[in-house]
């Protein structure tokens, strides 16, 4: 399995790291040439405006959505998770808005108040996640297609719409490799119906 890691802005490196110990191909994505022979693409968490900024400036939009209908999977975490949804509250511009969420940016307050807390999300097993939130968004609304995984306080917080996966923390910030797994496996699964 490939899996590219969008390396515009963020921390793409945690995730690559992530996918490399799960035994994956990780590759950093930066320029169209570079979206050839992935099987998976992971937005990772960082600046959402200046992420859009740059996907747009080095003509990134169309390839990624013309992956992503023909069933690509997509991880999009924090800024990822804003860069992946349809409708963000209060903003007209979207970015791949590949998701059917709307997503409100900061929600959980500036960085000094980023904290981490351990959420449930039964789909990676019993024991909770060390979710790491740092200026994190949350969804507000989901369309019909989307499962949510995971709340915090009433906050939407992780979601799936069949291969596309967002979750508003950090998962690469931790120790816990099982959301990082979980998506590899969407990936396999997604693989063999491609056969």
């Amino acid at each position: 399995m490939k899996i590219g890691v969008l390396a515009l802005q963020g921390a793409f490196r945690e995730h690559k790291q992530k996918f490399q110990e799960l035994g994956a191909d990780a590759v950093v994505i930066k320029l169209q040439r570079d979206l050839e022979g992935i099987d998976a693409i992971a937005i990772p968490g960082g600046e959402s405006t200046s992420i859009g900024k740059l996907l747009r400036q080095y003509d990134l939009i169309e390839p990624i959505r013309e992956r992503v209908a023909q069933g690509m999977p997509v991880f999009g975490t924090c800024a990822g998770m804003i860069v992946m949804a349809n409708r963000i509250t209060g903003e007209d511009v979207t970015h791949l808005g590949i998701m059917d969420v709307e997503v409100r940016r900061n929600s959980f307050g500036r960085q000094r108040e980023s904290f981490e807390t351990d959420l449930d999300i039964p789909v990676i097993g019993e024991e909770p996640f060390p979710a790491v939130f740092i200026r994190a968004p949350h969804i507000e609304a989901v369309g019909p297609s989307v499962k949510v995984l995971s709340t915090y306080n009433d906050r939407i917080v992780a979601v799936q719409q069949d291969n596309l996966l967002a979750l508003s923390f950090h998962p690469e910030l931790t120790g816990d490799n099982r959301l990082h797994a979980y998506f590899l496996e969407l990936v396999k699964q997604k693989s063999a119906v491609g056969r």
